[in-house]
C-alpha cells in the first residue's frame, strides 16, 4: 500500500482516539465477554479482538464501508439513493440496541464534524444531512474521501481504530497492563491486513453481519450489573 503524507495525516486524524466521536465509551461486547469469563488475560483478549476483526468486521462492517466509500466517490443520483438505502439496511442489521445506538451516536458525532469543518463538498454534505440516523461507517467513508484517502487506507485506518479501542477497553475491563495491551495490539496487524483484503473484494450481496455471540453478549451488557462502558 502506497500512502502519501497528506493521506497519512488525514487517516491518522480519523483513526485517532482524540477524534471527538465517543468511541472510548463503548466496548463492543468485550466487557460482557470479560464478565462471562471468555477473556481473562492478554492472550485471550488478543484472540477475542482478532476474532472480531476476521469473523465480524471482515465480513460486515468493512465491506459495507468499502461500498459506501465507492458510492460517495461516484455520487450520481443512483449512488446517492444507494447510499441511503444501504445505510438503513446496515442500521437494521445491528443485533442489539447497544450496537445500533453506538453506530448511530458515533455517526451523528462524526457527521457534525464533517459539517462544522466543511469536510467534502457542499452537495455531499447536504446528502449526508438527510440520512438520519446515520451509521458511523457511512460518515467515515465520506470523511476519508475528504482527506483524499484511498479505499485500502480508509479500511485499514477504520480497522486499526476499532482494534485500538478494543485494546483500550481490555486495559480497563480485564484489566491488562500496558505491555500486555501493546502485545494484543501488535497481534492485530496480520488480522487487519487479511480483513482489509477480504473487504475490498467482497461484493455487495456477500456482506454479512451475522454474529450471534457478539449479539448475545452485547444484549447481556445492556443489563450487566456493573459496567465501565456505555450500553
Amino acid at each position: 500500500m502506497s500512502t502519501d503524507t497528506a493521506e497519512l495525516i488525514g487517516l491518522l486524524h480519523l483513526a485517532s482516539p482524540a477524534l471527538p466521536i465517543g468511541a472510548f465509551s463503548y466496548s463492543q461486547g468485550l466487557e460482557a465477554a470479560v464478565e462471562s469469563g471468555l477473556i481473562t488475560d492478554g492472550p485471550s483478549a488478543a484472540a477475542w479482538i482478532s476474532s472480531g476483526i476476521e469473523h465480524v468486521l471482515a465480513h460486515g462492517e468493512l465491506p459495507f464501508l468499502a461500498h459506501q466509500f465507492r458510492r460517495w466517490q461516484t455520487f450520481d443520483p443512483d449512488a446517492a439513493h444507494a447510499l441511503s438505502v444501504a445505510n438503513e439496511q446496515f442500521l437494521t442489521s445491528r443485533e442489539s440496541f447497544e450496537l445500533r445506538q453506538e453506530t448511530e451516536q458515533m455517526g451523528w458525532s462524526l457527521a457534525q464534524l464533517c459539517a462544522s469543518l466543511e469536510w467534502s463538498d457542499a452537495e455531499r454534505r447536504t446528502h449526508l444531512s438527510t440520512m438520519k440516523p446515520v451509521a458511523q461507517p457511512t460518515v467515515f467513508a465520506l470523511a476519508a474521501q475528504a482527506h483524499s484517502a484511498t479505499l485500502e487506507g480508509t479500511l485499514t485506518a477504520y480497522a486499526f481504530a476499532w482494534a485500538e479501542n478494543q485494546v483500550a477497553a481490555a486495559l480497563k475491563a480485564v484489566p491488562l497492563g500496558q505491555l500486555a495491551g501493546q502485545r494484543a495490539l501488535i497481534a492485530q496487524r496480520e488480522p487487519i491486513k487479511r480483513a482489509v483484503a477480504r473487504a475490498m473484494s467482497t461484493d455487495e450481496d456477500s456482506v454479512v453481519t451475522f454474529a450471534p455471540m457478539l449479539g448475545i453478549l452485547s444484549a447481556r451488557h445492556e443489563s450487566q450489573y456493573s459496567r465501565l462502558f456505555r450500553s
